[in-house]
């Protein structure tokens, strides 16, 4: 490029030689040369689409973590952003919350975005793991285009700490062609495990749904710290346990091979599983369980901050959110991207149930993710 092709030099073309010497494709003489230091200036402080704002005039490094969930990305999302930043994504799966704040506390988690779920964040809020977020750093997130049914707990204090991945609900799964019953409560579900799908039914490794959904099937709140009704959650799944194939977050390999004929599951687990094999049906107890939201925050000993803001900057741009969402199956939060959604997708009851399904359903409470009379429970659970 010449210095009169310099002259006139325009976003895109600054943005192609900024990503350029990112990924060391030239050296830092050359992108000075061509860009020069004045119109470099000018032009990062400018929108310029995927790539504005200032986690991208900061060096993003060669790579970044992020702490998730199963079966939960599009692939394809994550290689979009290594290709447009240089940025190598690394992928850490976890089946619970605890799982991942136990992480946090040891210190040096090494991710830089994580994925927490609604009820967790104030906790992390309190115990100063998670910074407020700087909304100047993520361009592409609108909060007017945002459901504030699912998305208020990212708030805390008039500060915005989490922004919304999308929202969904914990379920049953359940093989039609392997069972005759068609499972409609929690209720159901623990009789089926120790009926019909005796060796074939999967809880989560995670104390918020299994005792959630056991305190539920018994006529009690999901979200309960009540000794006495708790003790009878750790009764049932302690009875229902022998009974059980296996307790595990990442139940899809089980089901899709039909060793597991039924099995708690989230929204997501449960579209995709349908989609690819019409005779697992997904249904919401109707004596109730969870509804819930899912966030992307960042930690506050993150190595590679910069990175985080531009993947989250990047996840918030509603056309790569769209993939997402079409891959994933999952509801999104933001109005923005429903619209760019098709409607096989908007009208399937699994990832947009109707209203009256939802009413019986809980959002999670703070207090479960720390309460020590449910760990010891689920601790119980797991060594009886």
């Amino acid at each position: 490029m010449t210095k009169r092709e310099n002259d006139h030099l325009t976003q895109s073309q600054f943005a192609d030689e900024l990503m350029r010497f990112k990924r060391g494709s030239v050296t830092r003489r050359h992108f000075l040369g061509v860009t020069g230091l004045g119109l470099a200036t000018a032009v990062l402080g400018r929108n310029i689409g995927p790539l504005s704002g200032d986690a991208f005039a900061q060096d993003l490094g060669s790579q970044m973590s992020i702490a998730t969930w199963p079966n939960y990305h599009d692939p394809a999302t994550f290689d979009a952003f290594t290709a447009k930043t240089g940025v190598a994504v690394e992928v850490n799966v976890f089946g619970s919350n605890e799982e991942m704040l136990a992480k946090l506390q040891a210190g040096a988690s090494g991710w830089d975005l994580f994925v927490p779920t609604n009820y967790t964040i104030s906790t992390y809020q309190k115990l100063g793991l998670i910074d407020a977020l700087d909304l100047a750093m993520i361009p592409n997130f609108n909060d007017a285009s945002q459901n504030q049914r699912f998305t208020h707990e990212g708030k805390i204090d008039g500060s915005t700490y989490a922004l919304p991945k999308n929202w969904g609900t914990t379920g049953i799964a359940f093989n039609s062609g392997k069972m005759k019953t068609a499972v409609t409560s929690w209720k159901e579900f623990f009789d089926v495990a120790m009926g019909e799908a005796d060796g074939r039914a999967m809880v989560h490794d995670y104390q918020l749904t299994t005792i959630g959904n056991a305190l539920v099937a018994l006529g009690y709140g999901f979200n309960s710290t009540k000794a006495d009704e708790l003790a009878k959650a750790e009764e049932l799944l302690v009875k229902v346990k022998p009974h059980l194939f296996a307790i595990n977050s990442d139940y899809q390999p089980s089901m899709r091979s039909t060793d597991a004929w039924m099995t708690m599951c989230w929204t997501n687990d449960g579209a995709q599983l349908n989609r690819d094999m019409p005779e697992i049906k997904f249904v919401l107890g109707k004596d109730g369980g969870e509804i819930w939201c899912d966030f992307y925050a960042i930690p506050k000993d993150a190595a590679n901050k910069p990175a985080g803001y531009a993947l989250l900057n990047f996840l918030m741009d509603p056309e790569n959110a769209k993939k997402e969402h079409i891959a994933n199956g999952t509801p999104t939060t933001d109005s923005r991207v429903l619209a760019l959604l098709p409607k096989d997708l908007t009208s399937n009851l699994i990832v947009y149930p109707d209203e009256a399904s939802l009413t019986p359903l809980e959002f999670g409470a703070a207090v479960t993710l720390t309460d020590p009379g449910r760990a010891e429970v689920m601790a119980r659970f797991k060594s009886a």
